[in-house]
């Protein structure tokens, strides 16, 4: 239910069950992040109107959406899959009429996750476990390369953390886990259902 209150709170369309399974095994099918488990992060992680969110495989664009109404941020939406870049279009365009006095902007790409062009102001990363630890790797080290090149406290939040992704995080990177948040809104208990922060502080601080 707080997924279609949420969707229509923010005048867009992301609840429909849309199984999409890429022919790339590299990659994992589109899911959406449930609201209930962003509204447990953000209870506890807080965003600025200076921050600029990326998400990595964003689908129809229910992170980039949520953290711009609720925080103002400005928010980029990487996605491969051509349909559902032209669903986050559709709705960024109702959105838009939603939320014009919204501060930060809401953006997205088609584009594969390895092949985006990071900017210096792009801060905090969002990953829904979308592809295998062969491409998060590489992703991880443009990001690496970025934050050499415009020194800035990066974090990266993972929903949903394979393993492989933690490991490589905690022994091959700068990255250090400063929060867990244990996802309590499911009955049975999930290892997985849980949301790891990591941060790459700038040098100096």
């Amino acid at each position: 239910m707080i997924d279609f209150k949420l969707d229509k709170l923010l005048s867009i369309k992301t609840t429909e069950e849309q199984r999409i399974f890429p022919a790339d095994p590299h990659y994992n099918p589109y899911e959406p992040t449930p609201y209930a488990a962003l509204e447990q992060l953000f209870s506890r992680y807080k965003l600025t109107a200076g921050d600029c969110l990326v998400d990595m495989g964003c689908g129809k664009g229910r992170v980039p959406f949520y953290v711009n109404y609720f925080f103002h941020t400005t928010s980029i939406g990487i996605e491969m899959n051509p349909a559902l870049y032209e669903d986050a279009l559709k709705n960024k365009v109702s959105y838009s009429k939603k939320a014009r006095r919204r501060r930060g902007s809401v953006e997205f790409q088609c584009v594969l996750a390895q092949e985006y062009q990071i900017q210096s102001w792009d801060n905090v990363f969002f990953f829904f476990n979308p592809f295998s630890i062969q491409i998060f790797m590489t992703v991880l080290q443009h990001i690496l390369k970025s934050g050499e090149m415009y020194p800035r406290t990066i974090d990266l939040i993972l929903y949903y953390p394979s393993n492989e992704y933690v490991y490589y995080l905690s022994n091959h990177t700068q990255f250090k886990l400063i929060e867990e948040v244990q996802l309590d809104y499911y009955h049975e208990r999930n290892d997985h259902e849980r949301i790891l922060i990591f941060r790459m502080e700038r040098e100096g601080n």
